[in-house]
Parts: C-alpha cells; sequence; structure tokens
C-alpha cells in the first residue's frame, strides 16, 4: 500500500483517497490541497458478477471513501476511481508490455469511453457523481505502438495510455472531460466538493511541502 502523505501549510480536513499522482496534480491545479492522501489499497480489478464498466467504477469510487472514512471519521473523504472501456471490456492497468501492446491495438480507429466514479463522504452525509468521455482514437500503426511501447509512458495508466502525454497524438476526437480522462473531472468534483460546504483554500502551491 502507497504511503500517507501529509500536506504542511493547510488545516482543511479533506482526504483523498487515492494513490494517482495525476488525481493530486489536477486538483492542485484549481487550487485545492487535501489535507492528506490516504490510499485504501484496494483491488481495482475486482468486478461484481454481471457488473457494468459504469458500475464498477462508481463500487470501486465508493469502497475507496468509505474505507477511508473509517479511519478518517471527522473528515471530508473524497474517493475516485477511472477506467478505460471499448464496449463492456474493461481496459485496467496493463501489468505488463504485452497487455499494453494489446490494449493499443484494440483501441486503434476506435472510440472507447473513459468512465470515472466520484464518491464524497462527511458530515454525515455521502454524494456519487458519474463522468463518461468518448474518446476516438486514430488508426496505428505497429511502428507507433512499439515505439509508445518503448517510451514506458503506459505503465499505470488505465487503458495503456496518458492523453497528456505522447499519446494525445493518437487522439482524433473526444466529447466530454478532458480532465476525466487525465484521471478526475474538475468541474464535476468542484461542484461535488462545494455541495458539502468546501471552500477553496488560499494556500500559496509552490510553498506547499509533502512528507512521506
Amino acid at each position: 500500500m502507497a504511503a500517507r502523505r501529509k500536506f504542511e501549510n493547510t488545516t482543511l480536513k479533506l482526504v483523498l483517497a487515492s494513490a494517482s499522482e495525476r488525481r493530486l496534480t489536477l486538483l492542485h491545479q484549481i487550487g485545492i490541497v487535501p489535507a492528506l492522501v490516504d490510499p485504501t489499497g484496494i483491488d481495482e480489478r475486482l468486478s461484481l458478477p454481471g457488473e457494468t464498466p459504469t458500475q464498477m467504477a462508481a463500487h470501486l469510487a465508493r469502497q475507496k471513501a468509505e474505507l477511508a472514512f473509517a479511519l478518517h471519521p471527522d473528515s471530508l473523504v473524497l474517493g475516485a476511481d477511472t477506467l478505460v472501456a471499448c464496449g463492456r471490456r474493461v481496459l485496467m492497468k496493463p501489468e505488463d508490455s504485452h497487455d499494453a501492446q494489446a490494449f493499443l491495438s484494440l483501441l486503434s480507429g476506435r472510440r472507447h469511453r473513459v468512465h470515472t466514479g466520484l464518491c464524497l463522504i462527511g458530515s454525515g452525509k455521502m454524494r456519487q457523481r458519474f463522468v463518461t468521455t468518448v474518446v476516438r482514437f486514430k488508426r496505428l500503426t505497429d511502428r507507433e505502438i512499439q515505439s509508445y511501447i518503448d517510451s514506458n509512458e503506459w505503465r499505470g495508466k488505465a487503458g495503456a495510455y496518458a492523453i497528456q502525454g505522447r499519446a494525445g497524438a493518437f487522439v482524433k476526437a473526444i466529447n466530454g472531460s478532458y480532465s476525466n480522462v487525465v484521471g478526475l473531472p474538475l468541474y464535476e468534483t468542484y461542484v461535488l466538493l462545494t455541495s458539502f460546504g468546501y471552500c477553496l483554500p488560499a494556500v500559496d502551491l509552490e510553498k506547499s511541502k509533502v512528507t512521506v
């Protein structure tokens, strides 16, 4: 399990139940600095019988938030889970380069969906949101796929690609939230937080320090 990390220079009690550096960076982008990052370490590959990709993202986000809230009952806890689906097939984080190559070959020249489930718990209530973005890839050549595999950028990425990196050149069209594809839909996250009365902290992000 990833280590808990505390952020100085803030008294806010927002807990991010995620190990994703991309989610943390996106939150920082809109001025949100969690008081604590505490990943739950659940197995994201597990799904319930008959579960659709959308239901899977929603239940994983809720599970992350609930587990973290049990440890931090006096805090506002945000859980999120993002997955890529091509039809009903869910493309999780590839385990190796063979998985990555298979995923990219499947996505080549096709549309796929990026689903993110959000769950926020605190102040005696829980609310969930769900966001889907449709992404269309160009038809990839074998050379393009191999070059991307060699870059190692696919590691730890749902669907084996990062739209904010080299794979941005593969995206022919996108319908919906761009930040959702990166890992966290910022508009929906902000609306969810403000519905709990959360206000953006007056924090100098450049001076915020991280301790592990």
